[in-house]
């Protein structure tokens, strides 16, 4: 095959390729824009081009410059989200092939071409199907109890109807978190928080709306400004803190519906009648759920299993000998030292799709609903307790993805 280094792409075809893979690597950005400046660069020397960026989480500036110093600047958008983990899957390969010679420009773009204008790799159904088993999978850590599965399974197909219809209606989408937790608190507060002893109804809520709640948002903004990006780091900190806010709104809004009280808020767990096996378990329909709801492909479900029994060994292990946040912390370098260690090679999927499921059992974003809720409920020293946890755990994460990736990176 004639190697694409053997004939240099003019400005046009550089340009026109380079814009698309920066659109496409912002558009599925919302772990974090890191990697972004890097792949982009490396492939335009790999075509025989140079390429510069100045990036913020939604937009890039590009500046091309072609082999024979002709040079353009364009500025590419995107919308920062996690939720077609397909496309980044299939990106890699194309890149690898590309740095490695083995396609040329033309036939590169074409690839590119198609997997931007690929559909979802599983049906709507299975979507919906994917949320539900997300949150049913989550569920047993806010409490570990029957009726909180239970109550999950019914709050949670309300999530995903809702997650479902917003990919066919672009106005729900854009305030999609604010009427999902909105409709959840006024199912939870009608029909199943009817008793103190089946726990607090925000611990009741949470499962559902753990699917918009923005903790990974949250960590990778901290990552990004431990490592040095102050600008991306801060905007995205600034996105997750509204995305937050709007769920806790709903949350109220949900309350002054039905007219009850904010007091009745309140943060206390029901006490505990699943068996332990039952929690065990609890991981496997939540990888499943992940696979599904992210659109992950389902070749990759079990190396994602084991990664989420990985993390949730190291973290229940390590908070036993030095407390949770030392936990947390250290599941966090391990999680992602493994993660960075797996995706080195070209074939094997990104570090991004390596890291997601184990990422999210370490919770960070519900403690933040937990702690405006109670604040909320007039329970001042229990909500500023959550908060101040919240700040100590994203902290925690993101500082231990920063040290995991850099003790396993290659010079």
């Amino acid at each position: 095959m004639e190697s694409s280094r053997a004939v240099a792409p003019d400005l046009d075809e550089l340009a026109g390729f380079l814009t698309r893979l920066t659109r496409l690597l912002l558009n599925t950005s919302g772990e974090g824009a890191e990697g972004i400046e890097e792949t982009v660069t490396t492939t335009a020397r790999a075509l025989g081009g140079e390429a510069s960026l100045l990036l913020v989480p939604d937009a890039a500036t590009l500046t091309v410059t072609a082999g024979d110093g002709a040079a353009r600047t364009v500025i590419a958008r995107g919308v920062p989200e996690v939720f077609r983990l397909d496309q980044v899957t299939a990106l890699k390969p194309l890149l690898a092939d590309v740095r490695a010679g083995r396609t040329d420009i033309t036939r590169a773009s074409a690839r590119l071409a198609a997997i931007e204008e690929s559909g979802p790799p599983y049906p709507w159904w299975a979507k919906l199907i994917g949320i539900v088993l997300f949150a049913l999978g989550f569920a047993p850590l806010m409490q570990s109890t029957s009726y909180e599965v239970a109550s999950t399974a019914v709050l949670g197909t309300i999530a995903a109807t809702l997650a479902v219809v917003a990919d066919r209606v672009p106005r729900l989408a854009a305030i999609l978190p604010l009427v999902a937790a909105t409709v959840i608190s006024i199912v939870t507060i009608e029909v199943f928080a009817r008793s103190p002893s089946h726990g607090g109804p925000v611990l009741l809520m949470l499962p559902a709306l753990f699917y918009f709640v923005p903790g990974d948002y949250l960590s990778a903004a901290t990552a990004e400004l431990a490592a040095g990006r102050m600008t991306t780091g801060a905007i995205r900190l600034v996105n997750s803190v509204f995305l937050l806010v709007q769920l806790y709104l709903g949350v109220l809004l949900g309350v002054y519906a039905t007219g009850a009280s904010t007091r009745a808020l309140f943060d206390v767990a029901a006490e505990a009648d699943l068996p332990r096996w039952a929690l065990f378990l609890s991981w496997i329909v939540f990888t499943v759920g992940t696979v599904l709801a992210f659109a992950v492909p389902y070749r990759l479900f079990w190396p994602l299993l084991a990664l989420v029994y990985l993390t949730v060994a190291v973290q229940s292990l390590v908070t036993k000998l030095i407390g949770e946040t030392g936990g947390t912390f250290v599941a966090a370098v391990v999680l992602s030292a493994t993660a960075t260690v797996l995706a080195r090679a070209p074939r094997r999927p990104p570090r991004l799709v390596l890291l997601l499921p184990g990422f999210f059992t370490l919770t960070v974003g519900s403690l933040g609903m937990r702690g405006l809720t109670t604040l909320a409920g007039g329970y001042v020293i229990e909500g500023f307790q959550d908060l101040l946890k919240l700040v100590t755990i994203v902290m925690a994460i993101a500082v231990g993805m920063v040290v995991g990736a850099t003790l396993v990176r290659r010079e």
